[in-house]
C-alpha cells in the first residue's frame, strides 16, 4: 500500500499548479519533502492521473536497457527519466544502471521473487567414489582411510582431555 492516496497527491499537485505555492512551501504545509511533490509535479504533466496512480509492474531487461540508453543520450537525471517512462521510484533507474554497469545485460534479468518452490535436488556424487560395499565386504584402502580418521580422533579425544584436566589441576593449585 501507497503512504499517500491518490486524492492527496492529487491536491498537492493542483495547489502546485494553481501558483500560490512552490514545492518547497507544499512540502512544509503538508509534511512531504519538496522533491516528492516535484517528482508528483513531473508525473502528472507527463501522464496525467494516471501519473499519480498506484502502479505495480515488472520491467523486461530490454525496457531497461532502453531507459538507460535514453537517459545517458539525453544526459538525464534519475529523477527526469523516472519521470518520463513512468517509473514511480526514481532510486530504481541507479539500481539498473549499477547492475547493468556490474553484470551487462543478464543482470537487469528480472529474478523470480520469494522463496524457491522446492528443495534443491541432492547432490550427485562423483562418479569416481565406489559405491559403499556391506560392513564385511571393504576394500583394504577404505580400511586404512577409517583407521586413520579414526586414529586422528582419539588423538583429539586425548588432547581435550588433557587440557581439562591442566585446568582442573590449575583450580586446585589456586584453592590451596
Amino acid at each position: 500500500m501507497s503512504k499517500y492516496d491518490e486524492q492527496f497527491k492529487r491536491k498537492v499537485v493542483k495547489q502546485y499548479l494553481s501558483g500560490r505555492a512552490g514545492t518547497e512551501t507544499l512540502g512544509q504545509r503538508h509534511g512531504i519533502s519538496k522533491s516528492m511533490v516535484a517528482r508528483w509535479v513531473a508525473r502528472y504533466r507527463k501522464h496525467g492521473l494516471a501519473g499519480l496512480r498506484k502502479k505495480s509492474s515488472r520491467y523486461t531487461a530490454q525496457f531497461k536497457l532502453s531507459v538507460l540508453q535514453q537517459m545517458w543520450k539525453e544526459e538525464w537525471s534519475y529523477n527526469q527519466t523516472s519521470a518520463w517512462f513512468d517509473i514511480r521510484h526514481p532510486g530504481q533507474v541507479g539500481i539498473w544502471e549499477r547492475q547493468y554497469h556490474s553484470g551487462g545485460l543478464d543482470a537487469l534479468e528480472p529474478r523470480p521473487r520469494g522463496r524457491p518452490k522446492k528443495m534443491p535436488n541432492p547432490p550427485v556424487p562423483p562418479t569416481d567414489q565406489a559405491v559403499p560395499l556391506p560392513e564385511g565386504e571393504r576394500t583394504r584402502e577404505q580400511l586404512l582411510k577409517e583407521n586413520i580418521y579414526l586414529r586422528a580422533e582419539v588423538a583429539y579425544l586425548k588432547k581435550v582431555d588433557a587440557l581439562i584436566q591442566a585446568k582442573r589441576s590449575k583450580l586446585q593449585k589456586k584453592r590451596k
